[in-house]
């Protein structure tokens, strides 16, 4: 039995990595607000917040994710300790309070992060200033106490003004002291921009639309405007001070419905264009995001907002921005569908959303819920749908120059293991340098094809050494090692090496 079983696993691993991709982005949200995901609690002392965090680190590792998005400004507040706002609420139980003993956590989780050959992107809610689940007092240099005229007041929250052009400046400036000062891989938006509508509520910006129009006479079309002002400034000045670093967006997953608009989705839900007044199709069209990510929490029969229908829509509406699709691990299980209570509607809605050549990727809200593995989908992602390494596909917009393949590739055989060795390769000619290392290895008699992704060991971040201890007595192996810049362009496999295992046990 357990002979059998063991064979049933290598060939449901081994028939899945045909289906599996070499180059695809996949992520997971790690939400701070209300200490959602991590940490998981307001009273947790630094080091069991870092324990946490690796854990988390060392799970979404083994389920083959290449990305997290960690929220670092939930409220006009702040994970980090380079910020000119104040320490968060959620992260030690009181605003405006460093943690204890003293860490820097973007830091912390950087370092951890990129350990593990994941990207980290830095998650802002660029609009939200308080949140209900805060009661207590906010810190005095809290930028509502500094700057009152600058916010409105709407379900019971207090948000930023998006029609005044110093709140935008602001912003921007809070991001860029990130982009600026960590080493992160991307900067990320919500789905937060306008808020949300709440019945018998009114957007208090009557005045600011008077002393700001812009030359706009409507006031939907100003709004609209003043959000798209905001992502044309944050990504010119994201591409201005650090060119590599990614920029995109999380929107509400319907732009506008076919009877609002012919150009809309065949869809019937609320539309993010008229009610967060948020026209993320133009800022994909407008190449103003790196990358678009609605979240498609819905399943594929869902008689207003059809998972599936929503990603044809998409595909053809990214323009040449990456498209990622949002998907709402957190509805497996759920009672009220019967599609959430099948295990294998979200392997299938990815399995969907691969046979779209336009899609890239797959982020997962929230990382509690796919830590959960619910109905078994953490089993699914790790079994059968991510049983290979992914490299997160090239953004040639950005950077389209390979770096050299590393040199003088040596080798040392032991009863249990290669050790490989080499040596950093050169920058490519436009400046870039190596980050990662890729580790390929082949049969003697195979084929180097580098695009098979069961070939791909490991991707090796910041070292020049890997130990493959998979080997098997008398073969003959080619390993082949590439080198990867931050944007993920490969170089040629120029570097190559004969290896025989006969004679060890």
């Amino acid at each position: 039995m357990i002979r059998f079983a063991i064979l049933f696993l290598f060939l449901v691993v081994t028939s899945s990595s045909v289906f599996s991709q070499k180059r695809e982005f996949r992520g997971v949200w790690i939400a701070t607000v209300a200490n959602i995901d991590w940490p998981g609690s307001i009273n947790q002392s630094s080091i069991i917040q870092q324990q946490e965090f690796r854990m988390i680190l060392d799970e979404h590792q083994k389920s083959g994710i290449n990305a997290v998005f960690v929220q670092v400004r939930p409220a006009a507040d702040a994970f980090y300790a380079k910020s000119k706002e104040p320490w968060s609420y959620w992260l030690t139980g009181k605003q405006g309070q460093a943690p204890s003993p003293f860490y820097d956590p973007l830091q912390f989780m950087i370092e951890e992060a990129h350990k593990r050959g994941m990207e980290i992107h830095a998650w802002f809610n660029p609009y939200r200033a308080s949140h209900k689940s805060n009661t207590t007092p906010l810190a005095s240099n809290h930028i509502t106490r500094q700057k009152p005229e600058w916010f409105f007041t709407y379900d019971g929250m207090r948000l930023f003004n998006p029609g005044l052009p110093a709140v935008r400046e602001y912003i921007t400036s809070v991001i860029l002291d990130v982009v600026k000062n960590y080493d992160i891989d991307g900067v990320h938006l919500d789905d937060y921009f306008y808020p949300y509508p709440i019945a018998k509520q009114v957007i208090p910006d009557d005045a600011t639309f008077r002393q700001f129009p812009n030359g706009f006479t409507n006031k939907n079309d100003w709004r609209r405007n003043n959000v798209n002002l905001l992502i044309k400034m944050l990504n010119d000045s994201i591409k201005y001070t650090k060119p590599y670093v990614k920029f995109g967006v999380s929107p509400f997953g319907i732009w506008k419905n076919a009877s609002s608009d012919p150009q809309g989705s065949p869809t019937s839900g609320g539309e993010s264009f008229f009610t967060q007044f948020a026209d993320s199709r133009e800022w994909a069209k407008q190449g103003w995001v790196d990358y678009i990510l609605p979240q498609l929490y819905w399943h594929s029969n869902h008689p207003r907002a059809s998972y599936t229908k929503l990603v044809d829509w998409w595909s053809n509406n990214n323009y040449n921005s990456h498209l990622y699709l949002g998907m709402g691990a957190y509805r497996i299980g759920a009672r009220d569908v019967s599609d959430w209570q099948n295990p294998n509607h979200m392997p299938n809605q990815i399995r969907y959303g691969r046979k779209n050549p336009k899609v890239s990727g797959f982020v997962y809200y929230s990382s509690k819920s796919l830590m959960a593995n619910l109905l078994g989908f953490t089993d699914s992602l790790r079994l059968n749908l991510h049983p290979t390494i992914a490299i997160p596909p090239t953004m040639p917009w950005k950077d389209n120059v390979a770096p050299l393949a590393p040199p003088d590739l040596k080798a040392q055989v032991s009863n249990k293991q290669v050790s490989l060795g080499w040596k950093a390769s050169g920058g490519a000619i436009d400046g870039g340098i190596p980050r990662a290392y890729g580790v390929y290895r082949f049969d003697i008699d195979e084929e180097i094809d580098l695009e098979k992704p069961h070939k791909l060991l490991a991707v090796v971040w910041n070292n020049t050494m890997f130990n493959d201890q998979t080997i098997m007595p008398n073969k003959k192996y080619v390993y082949v090692v590439t080198a990867f810049d931050r944007l993920w362009n490969e170089s040629e496999a120029d570097c190559k090496l004969f290896v025989e295992t006969s004679g060890i046990n």
